[in-house]
């Protein structure tokens, strides 16, 4: 009985490898392996189609129809929303977001890993850095937006910016009082002035109201009446018009009251120029002396005794909006870039670092030369993630920016939002922006994924 070759076969000189047929049952066991492996993956290609597929595809057919949804328009949606000067603030935004936000995490997390292992107490720091991530954007919107409120009385940021500038240049010491009304005395540009003209020789009495207590020196004496001076000169008194615990006629010297020292008055003659000046007493008496005889004057408490001084910096305005969002951003994702890093960092040869100090370099060059170019692959996964997820900011823009201030800081989501669902109504623009962003995310997830394809096949 001949046999057949099983193994190979030469022809001409050349040996062939002769491939067995299939056999009937391992087709069987591939097949339905291939139809075991679709059922597994079956639902989530449904999941997927009906989660990504179709709402990409819906969103560019819906970008070609007008705000109805029924006119077609082609492409007069993207020419609409390049010609939108909103558009233009949004994607300058989304840039300078881009360019600032993903670097600044990815440098205070690698800063913070590398920290890590230099402190006893890596545990609460880790814990510190990291628990922004377990607060919701919404959350942490709010929280930024009340830190940076403009009244130092409500914005924890401004009221320790207000107390530094009041060591190195203090405001005034009555801010905030005020005449009291009928008193002959009146406000013009936060200061008090008589509102007439009063002759030398004649006395006059500033009553004031709205003096916090903490204002008043502890040197404040009983107020006095002043008594009537020379011909040359205006006598008055400045004095707190309110008698604790009640009681006392309204723009009378009485008992109880307290005047003002230190306040600055002024004499201002007809062509607005400042002919005396004098300081308050203890008990808020004061004389203006050199006067003209005869001549009449508008008395003055000038507008430095009572300005309120530095009130902190408006960080919600149009200037600073953006950086106070990213800075929001930065404090919950530093901590994800932390651990990210830190795991590259775990997985580093010590030996290698150990062989650069022993060479005689310091901690700054292992850091700069063999550190971070080690974790080059860790330190891009991360830049990559966080400009992915920058691109498609939408939470913190939406809620910290006052109204004013909220085209300022617009990006392509919050426009996109905006122009669909935030009074616009026009889905058919919306969807074109949503494609216009698409089309922004799209290169970097590609990028992505083959960084992770790379270091899959290593």
């Amino acid at each position: 009985m001949a046999l057949m070759p099983s193994a190979a076969a030469t022809t001409g000189g050349a040996a062939t490898v002769a491939v067995p047929p299939e056999r009937p049952r391992q087709r069987a066991a591939r097949r339905k392996s291939t139809l075991l492996a679709a059922a597994f993956l079956l639902p989530a290609l449904v999941v997927l189609g009906a989660l990504v597929v179709y709402p990409i595809v819906y969103t560019v057919a819906r970008s070609a129809y007008a705000a109805d949804g029924h006119t077609f328009v082609g492409f007069d949606n993207y020419v609409a929303m390049f010609t939108n000067d909103a558009t233009f603030t949004a994607i300058k935004n989304n840039l300078i977001w881009v360019l600032v936000a993903p670097a600044l995490c990815t440098a205070l997390g690698l800063v913070f890993a590398v920290l890590m292992e230099r402190i006893r107490w890596s545990v609460v720091f880790k814990l510190v850095v990291f628990m922004p991530m377990a607060i919701s954007m919404l959350a942490a919107g709010v929280i930024f937006r009340t830190m940076f409120q403009e009244s130092p009385q409500l914005g924890v940021v401004n009221a320790a910016v207000s107390a530094v500038h009041s060591v190195f240049s203090p405001g005034s010491q009555y801010p905030g009082a005020r005449p009291r009304e009928g008193a002959g005395i009146e406000g013009v540009n936060e200061a008090i002035v008589t509102s007439d003209t009063v002759a030398a020789g004649s006395t006059v009495g500033f009553p004031l109201i709205a003096v916090r207590a903490d204002a008043v020196p502890a040197g404040a004496e009983q107020a006095q009446q002043a008594q009537p001076p020379a011909s040359d000169a205006i006598a008055g008194t400045v004095w707190l018009d309110v008698v604790q615990g009640g009681g006392g006629t309204q723009g009378q010297v009485d008992e109880g009251k307290r005047g003002l020292p230190g306040m600055r008055v002024e004499a201002v003659g007809p062509d607005g120029t400042v002919v005396a000046a004098a300081t308050s007493d203890a008990t808020g008496r004061f004389e203006l002396s050199g006067l003209d005889p005869g001549s009449s004057y508008r008395v003055a408490l000038p507008a430095s005794n009572f300005g309120q001084g530095f009130q902190g910096v408006s960080w919600l305005g149009t200037s600073f909006i953006t950086g106070v969002i990213i800075s929001a951003y930065v404090w919950i994702w530093a901590g994800f870039a932390m651990v990210m890093i830190a795991s590259g960092l775990a997985a580093l040869d010590r030996a290698v670092l150990e062989a650069a100090r022993v060479d005689g370099a310091n901690e700054w060059q292992v850091f700069a030369r063999i550190t971070a170019p080690m974790l080059a692959p860790v330190l891009t996964v991360v830049l990559i993630t966080l400009v992915v997820n920058v691109l498609k900011i939408f939470d913190l823009v939406y809620v910290i920016p006052p109204g004013e201030s909220k085209p300022a800081a617009n990006v392509i989501a919050v426009q996109m939002w905006t122009v669909s669902f935030g009074g616009g109504n026009n889905q058919g623009l919306g969807s074109a922006l949503a494609v216009l962003l698409l089309l922004l995310v799209l290169p970097v997830m590609i990028a992505n994924v083959r960084r992770f394809r790379q270091q899959g096949g290593h």
